[in-house]
């Protein structure tokens, strides 16, 4: 009889264990990962990230975080699906290192579950103008006002430290993971995310379904990454692959005008510029930059085609140079185009335009070698006498040949015209 009981209790306990192992490989939590800028793409990519861990059913979505910040309209997007989410999204800072920096910081806040690793921060969301130029005290403290009361609200919503999230707007404050969890920025510090889900398990958090309780113990990890098209256009975002792209773009058109018919430079030009213009809608650009750049190839222009002694390429060289220092205005690192990429990017293209317009402009001005044009010049030897017609030999080949003065034969003679399959020589001058 003890016995039967002993093997009824191990074949109940064998039996719940199982049901528990195949319930929690039955649950699945959905891991992205976003590692730069925040801009139309990444925020297109974390919503579709979103709504497709709602469809499969997912008990939660986790964005690993670490960017510097970003546009603020892109980040408004992702915040709007934080909000009232299909699932529960816990974002996380991570790896120790990474930050949450400015939109970073704002997006955070505004997550069901907001948790960072070690040797993270967070902070630093003073709005930046993206537009380019400067704007007046007034417009920056509207700009300011509308950011304090847009991250406080979030805060609040999240029942988070507002009054933090507000001196991280307009002091620009950035702080610890552990300082964050101390002063209730952030709601858990977690070493990985297995640490994650076993200390998210149990919780509560509001969806846009209602209340939902975390059941993420145990729960599968399944990574979603950007995908290879995401990739690209997020890459090309870079503003120094945007601007790497447009000076391609212009050296690719310039060879296409000049040499018609090549093809291949003005379908890479196009290309290029066509990117290069999609990368502009999320960068802030200065457009008397582009002035600067497009006045550079007028100068490069006009020092092939005038003798200025190198002051034209030298202008040209130094309006392409400030030109691309201005392009990108924006006091943001991230959003600026390094001088490690400008300074090589501008000495070879200068170097391009110049060659390829010199080259072009000599090949108009060279003189005519073929056809009727090609014969004017040519010196021959008469080889008969020439009064006021006979034959000379020009170029390989004998002709018919008229005059207006008496050439004996032999003498040398240089054609002044071309009448049909007639040559019109003079004496050549000794």
């Amino acid at each position: 009889m003890f016995n039967k009981k002993i093997l009824f209790l191990l074949t109940a306990a064998s039996i719940l264990l199982l049901s528990t192992t195949l319930h929690a490989e039955g649950r699945q939590v959905r891991v992205i990962k976003v590692q730069a800028a925040i801009n139309p793409t990444i925020a297109e990519f974390v919503i579709s990230s979103i709504k497709k861990a709602a469809v499969s059913g997912n008990e939660a979505i986790i964005i690993e975080l670490d960017t510097p910040g970003g546009l603020d309209t892109s980040m408004r997007d992702i915040v709007k699906e934080l909000l009232s989410p299909p699932l529960p999204v816990i974002v996380y800072v991570h790896p120790g290192g990474g930050r949450a920096a400015s939109a970073g910081a704002v997006i955070t806040i505004a997550a069901n579950i907001a948790a960072m690793s070690h040797g993270t921060n967070i902070g630093a969301a003073h709005p930046v103008n993206m537009g380019g130029g400067e704007v007046s005290k007034e417009m920056n403290e509207k700009i300011t006002n509308d950011a304090v009361a847009y991250i406080r609200g979030l805060a609040e919503k999240r029942g988070r430290n507002a009054e933090w999230a507000v001196k991280a707007v307009k002091e620009s404050a950035s702080i610890p993971a552990e300082e964050a969890l101390k002063i209730n920025v952030i709601d858990i510090i977690a070493g990985d995310l297995d640490d994650l889900l076993n200390q998210t398990d149990g919780r509560k958090v509001l969806t846009g379904k209602g209340e939902v309780t975390l059941n993420t113990k145990g729960a599968k990890i399944v990574r979603e990454d950007m995908g290879f098209a995401r990739m690209i256009l997020n890459t090309i975002s870079d503003p120094n692959v945007a601007y790497i792209l447009m000076m391609l773009g212009l050296l690719g058109l310039y060879f296409e005008l000049s040499n018609p018919g090549a093809i291949f430079p003005g379908v890479i030009g196009a290309i290029c510029l066509i990117l290069a213009f999609y990368a502009f809608q999320t960068i802030p650009v200065n457009y008397a930059g582009v002035l600067l750049i497009l006045l550079s190839i007028v100068l490069f222009v006009a020092e092939a085609m005038v003798t200025s002694y190198g002051i034209l390429a030298i202008g040209g060289i130094v309006a392409m140079f400030l030109g691309s220092i201005m392009l990108f205005d924006s006091p943001l690192p991230y959003l600026r185009a390094s001088l490690l990429v400008i300074i090589p990017t501008v000495l070879t293209t200068a170097g391009l335009f110049i060659l390829a317009i010199t080259y072009a402009v000599r090949a108009q001005f060279r003189k005519t070698e073929t056809g009727a044009e090609g014969m004017i010049g040519q010196v021959g030897e008469a080889r008969s006498r020439i009064s006021p017609t006979g034959k000379v030999f020009v170029a390989g080949e004998y002709w018919d040949a008229e005059s207006e003065e008496v050439i004996e034969q032999g003498e040398k003679v240089r054609v002044i015209a071309l009448k049909g399959l007639k040559l019109k020589v003079s004496k050549e001058a000794k």
